[in-house]
């Protein structure tokens, strides 16, 4: 097909997704303005009013290149640029036995919960999506695992859904350790780093404890984040790996234009997006139009994923998902407790 069939096909499609996309944005504005704070982010409102339109009515064959186009290639764009928010250079205000305990305390989650999501008997898949999800960043890490393990829409869907939930009874609920449980506030600081999900949730859920909770929870958060670059590399390769042995298995003889690279293109450029953010190589009055830009394609992508989704997959999932993703981030709280103790903060 020409280049120039191919863009006139998409446009349908990307132009739905981008009004869907346009509705989640001012419906956190809204929200924002009547109830002063965020508690539903614009792309969980992208999904839900995308599956609210494919509910009603299936898109056209018309829209579906558009909405494919939106749903892969600008959610992998949106990951690339998603690197040059994250730097390095924040290590440095942590020592060095903290960094350590993050990292086995992320790694350690995710192997818990996966392990819970097989046990409950969740699809691979999906384990792995919330288990990255409650280990990570939540939405954040699940948008940005999902086209790696090549998840299937409903179950992206699925784990966003009620992770997003599970996020806000997190936020409301953690300051009952720091006022009940005699925690010091390094020690709480810490706790919400490492369990709470987005940042602006860290903050929310570490305020109870003053400046310095908030300072100690940010770090450790943003310590916490950074462990999704290794964690993405690790499962491009487990599943480059996976696609190799399954091709051998068959006796596929793959196209030369396939490509031998060890992990996805999306994933080495978020690598080097982050390495050029780490070494200064990205001027610093870019880096939040970037962040932006990223955070608009994904919502973009969400909206596209909403429109793709038949809410009876998931809503079938519903009360297993919702057990595995408490479960697991329970797990995480007991896992960062024991780190606390371990390092004997004060």
């Amino acid at each position: 097909m020409p280049v120039h069939h191919r863009v006139i096909s998409i446009l349908p499609g990307l132009a739905l997704c981008c009004a869907v996309a346009l509705a989640a944005i001012l419906g956190e504005y809204i929200e924002t303005a009547l109830l002063g704070g965020r508690w539903i982010e614009s792309l969980v409102l992208a999904i839900a009013i995308g599956i609210a339109i494919r509910s009603a009515r299936q898109p056209d064959q018309l829209l579906i290149t558009g909405i494919d186009f939106s749903a892969k290639f600008l959610l992998e764009v949106a990951i690339v640029l998603l690197g040059a928010s994250i730097s390095l250079t924040a290590m440095k205000g942590a020592g060095l036995a903290l960094i350590a305990g993050i990292a086995g305390v992320v790694i350690l989650s995710i192997c818990i919960g996966y392990g819970i999501g097989r046990l409950f008997g969740l699809p691979p898949k999906l384990a792995t999506l919330i288990a990255c999800g409650n280990s990570i960043c939540g939405n954040s890490a699940i948008v940005a695992v999902a086209p790696v393990i090549e998840a299937d829409r409903d179950e992206i869907a699925a784990a966003l859904t009620f992770t997003a939930i599970l996020g806000i009874i997190a936020v409301v609920l953690l300051p009952l350790f720091y006022f009940y449980a005699g925690m010091s506030v390094p020690q709480y600081g810490v706790l919400a780093g490492l369990t709470v999900y987005a940042v602006p949730q860290v903050i929310a859920a570490s305020a109870p404890a003053g400046l310095l909770g908030v300072q100690t929870g940010t770090l450790v958060k943003l310590v916490r984040v950074m462990m999704l670059g290794p964690v993405l590399l690790v499962l491009g390769a487990i599943m480059k790996a996976d696609s190799r042995h399954e091709a051998q298995t068959v006796r596929k003889i793959a196209p030369a234009f396939s490509g031998n690279s060890l992990v996805p293109w999306f994933i080495g450029g978020f690598a080097a997006m982050m390495a050029l953010r780490s070494l200064g190589l990205i001027p610093e009055i870019a880096i939040a139009p970037i962040a932006q830009l990223s955070n608009i394609l994904t919502i973009i992508a969400m909206a596209a994923l909403g429109l793709s989704v038949d809410i009876r997959s998931v809503a079938h999932a519903g009360g297993r998902v919702m057990a595995v993703a408490i479960l697991s981030l329970a797990s995480l709280v007991v896992t960062g407790l024991g780190l606390i103790g371990l390092l004997q903060l004060p």
